[in-house]
Protein backbone atom coordinates (compact mmCIF):
# COMPACT_ATOMS: atom_id res chain seq x y z
CA UNK A 1 0.00 0.00 0.00
CA UNK A 2 2.92 2.36 0.76
CA UNK A 3 4.19 1.99 -2.81
CA UNK A 4 0.78 2.84 -4.28
CA UNK A 5 0.49 5.86 -1.97
CA UNK A 6 3.96 6.97 -3.10
CA UNK A 7 2.85 6.70 -6.75
CA UNK A 8 -0.23 8.79 -6.06
CA UNK A 9 1.86 11.51 -4.38
CA UNK A 10 4.17 11.97 -7.38
CA UNK A 11 3.82 15.30 -9.20
CA UNK A 12 1.26 15.10 -12.00
CA UNK A 13 3.78 16.01 -14.71
CA UNK A 14 6.00 13.06 -13.75
CA UNK A 15 3.27 10.42 -13.75
CA UNK A 16 1.52 11.01 -17.05
CA UNK A 17 0.21 7.48 -17.52
CA UNK A 18 -3.40 6.74 -16.56
CA UNK A 19 -3.89 3.86 -14.12
CA UNK A 20 -6.49 1.19 -13.42
CA UNK A 21 -6.68 -1.54 -10.79
CA UNK A 22 -6.81 -5.17 -11.93
CA UNK A 23 -7.60 -8.24 -9.82
CA UNK A 24 -6.40 -11.71 -10.81
CA UNK A 25 -3.26 -13.20 -12.32
CA UNK A 26 -0.40 -10.91 -13.32
CA UNK A 27 3.36 -11.12 -13.81
CA UNK A 28 5.47 -9.06 -11.40
CA UNK A 29 8.77 -8.13 -13.07
CA UNK A 30 9.93 -5.66 -10.39
CA UNK A 31 12.99 -7.74 -9.39
CA UNK A 32 13.79 -9.08 -12.87
CA UNK A 33 16.14 -7.98 -15.62
CA UNK A 34 15.63 -8.31 -19.35
CA UNK A 35 17.67 -9.73 -22.19
CA UNK A 36 17.56 -7.98 -25.58
CA UNK A 37 15.68 -10.08 -28.15
CA UNK A 38 17.23 -8.38 -31.18
CA UNK A 39 13.75 -7.18 -32.18
CA UNK A 40 12.18 -3.74 -31.95
CA UNK A 41 8.92 -2.90 -30.17
CA UNK A 42 6.62 0.07 -30.79
CA UNK A 43 5.12 1.97 -27.86
CA UNK A 44 2.72 4.79 -28.71
CA UNK A 45 4.40 5.41 -32.06
CA UNK A 46 7.99 5.28 -30.74
CA UNK A 47 10.44 2.47 -31.48
CA UNK A 48 12.56 0.79 -28.80
CA UNK A 49 14.81 -2.25 -28.53
CA UNK A 50 12.77 -5.15 -27.11
CA UNK A 51 13.78 -6.99 -23.95
CA UNK A 52 12.48 -10.27 -22.53
CA UNK A 53 12.19 -10.70 -18.77
CA UNK A 54 11.31 -13.88 -16.90
CA UNK A 55 8.88 -12.94 -14.13
CA UNK A 56 6.81 -14.77 -11.50
CA UNK A 57 3.05 -14.97 -11.93
CA UNK A 58 1.12 -13.78 -8.86
CA UNK A 59 -2.57 -13.45 -8.10
CA UNK A 60 -4.20 -10.42 -6.50
CA UNK A 61 -4.67 -6.69 -6.96
CA UNK A 62 -2.30 -4.88 -9.31
CA UNK A 63 -1.90 -1.52 -11.01
CA UNK A 64 -2.06 -1.23 -14.80
CA UNK A 65 -1.73 1.32 -17.59
CA UNK A 66 -5.03 0.93 -19.49
CA UNK A 67 -3.73 2.86 -22.50
CA UNK A 68 -1.32 0.00 -23.26
CA UNK A 69 -3.85 -2.78 -22.51
CA UNK A 70 -6.88 -1.84 -24.61
CA UNK A 71 -8.48 -0.68 -21.33
CA UNK A 72 -8.93 -4.29 -20.19
CA UNK A 73 -7.31 -6.38 -17.46
CA UNK A 74 -8.23 -9.54 -19.38
CA UNK A 75 -5.25 -11.21 -21.07
CA UNK A 76 -5.66 -13.62 -23.99
CA UNK A 77 -5.51 -17.37 -23.18
CA UNK A 78 -2.01 -18.53 -22.22
CA UNK A 79 -0.90 -14.98 -21.51
CA UNK A 80 -0.79 -12.63 -18.55
CA UNK A 81 -0.16 -8.90 -18.19
CA UNK A 82 3.00 -7.68 -16.50
CA UNK A 83 1.73 -5.25 -13.87
CA UNK A 84 2.84 -3.32 -10.79
CA UNK A 85 1.91 -4.42 -7.30
CA UNK A 86 2.23 -3.26 -3.72
CA UNK A 87 3.50 -6.63 -2.45
CA UNK A 88 6.65 -6.36 -0.34
CA UNK A 89 8.01 -9.79 -1.23
CA UNK A 90 7.83 -12.04 -4.28
CA UNK A 91 9.54 -15.05 -5.89
CA UNK A 92 12.89 -14.02 -7.39
CA UNK A 93 15.48 -15.57 -9.70
CA UNK A 94 17.48 -17.71 -9.74
CA UNK A 95 15.75 -20.05 -7.24
CA UNK A 96 12.33 -18.35 -7.46
CA UNK A 97 12.05 -18.54 -3.68
CA UNK A 98 10.04 -15.74 -2.06
CA UNK A 99 12.28 -12.90 -0.88
CA UNK A 100 11.76 -9.26 0.14
CA UNK A 101 11.66 -6.72 -2.69
CA UNK A 102 14.47 -4.26 -2.02
CA UNK A 103 14.34 -0.86 -3.73
CA UNK A 104 17.54 0.62 -5.09
CA UNK A 105 18.40 3.35 -7.53
CA UNK A 106 21.07 3.73 -10.18
CA UNK A 107 22.05 6.23 -12.82
CA UNK A 108 21.42 5.10 -16.39
CA UNK A 109 24.74 5.13 -18.25
CA UNK A 110 25.62 5.32 -21.93
CA UNK A 111 26.38 1.60 -21.98
CA UNK A 112 23.72 0.42 -19.52
CA UNK A 113 20.02 -0.05 -19.81
CA UNK A 114 16.77 -0.51 -17.94
CA UNK A 115 13.59 -2.22 -19.01
CA UNK A 116 9.95 -1.27 -18.75
CA UNK A 117 7.66 -4.28 -18.52
CA UNK A 118 4.64 -2.44 -17.05
CA UNK A 119 1.39 -3.30 -18.86
CA UNK A 120 2.92 -5.45 -21.59
CA UNK A 121 1.84 -9.01 -22.44
CA UNK A 122 3.70 -12.07 -21.24
CA UNK A 123 3.62 -15.73 -22.31
CA UNK A 124 2.90 -18.02 -19.37
CA UNK A 125 5.39 -20.88 -19.18
CA UNK A 126 4.02 -24.41 -18.77
CA UNK A 127 6.76 -25.57 -16.40
CA UNK A 128 6.82 -24.36 -12.78
CA UNK A 129 10.09 -23.68 -10.97
CA UNK A 130 10.12 -24.17 -7.18
CA UNK A 131 6.30 -24.22 -7.36
CA UNK A 132 6.19 -20.83 -9.11
CA UNK A 133 4.53 -20.23 -12.48
CA UNK A 134 6.81 -18.05 -14.61
CA UNK A 135 6.10 -15.86 -17.61
CA UNK A 136 8.26 -14.59 -20.46
CA UNK A 137 7.47 -10.88 -20.67
CA UNK A 138 8.34 -8.61 -23.59
CA UNK A 139 8.76 -4.86 -23.25
CA UNK A 140 10.90 -1.90 -24.28
CA UNK A 141 14.43 -1.13 -23.13
CA UNK A 142 15.14 2.45 -21.98
CA UNK A 143 11.48 3.53 -22.23
CA UNK A 144 9.77 5.53 -19.49
CA UNK A 145 6.77 3.78 -17.92
CA UNK A 146 5.41 7.22 -17.04
CA UNK A 147 5.74 9.16 -20.32
CA UNK A 148 6.34 6.32 -22.84
CA UNK A 149 9.33 8.32 -24.15
CA UNK A 150 13.02 7.46 -24.48
CA UNK A 151 15.11 7.66 -21.30
CA UNK A 152 18.49 9.34 -21.64
CA UNK A 153 21.79 8.49 -19.89
CA UNK A 154 22.14 10.33 -16.57
CA UNK A 155 18.54 9.57 -15.52
CA UNK A 156 17.91 8.05 -12.08
CA UNK A 157 16.20 4.65 -12.28
CA UNK A 158 14.37 2.90 -9.41
CA UNK A 159 14.23 -0.91 -9.42
CA UNK A 160 13.84 -3.93 -7.14
CA UNK A 161 16.30 -5.95 -9.24
CA UNK A 162 19.64 -6.80 -7.63
CA UNK A 163 22.89 -5.13 -8.68
CA UNK A 164 24.39 -6.85 -11.72
CA UNK A 165 21.09 -7.77 -13.40
CA UNK A 166 21.08 -6.90 -17.10
CA UNK A 167 18.57 -4.16 -17.99
CA UNK A 168 16.78 -4.16 -14.61
CA UNK A 169 13.04 -3.60 -14.75
CA UNK A 170 12.18 -0.25 -13.26
CA UNK A 171 11.16 3.32 -13.83
CA UNK A 172 12.70 6.76 -14.09
CA UNK A 173 12.23 9.56 -11.56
Amino acid sequence: MKKLLLLLLLPVNVFAAPIMICNGEYALCAASGSTPTGKMIMVKGKEFAEGMAVCPVLTGRSVANPALMNKSCDAPPGKVWSLFSTVSEAPQAPSWAVAPLVKRSFILGKDSGMSNQWSFLCDKQAKKVNGVTLASCYGPINESPFTNGHIKPGTTIITDAPVGVLNPVGGNF
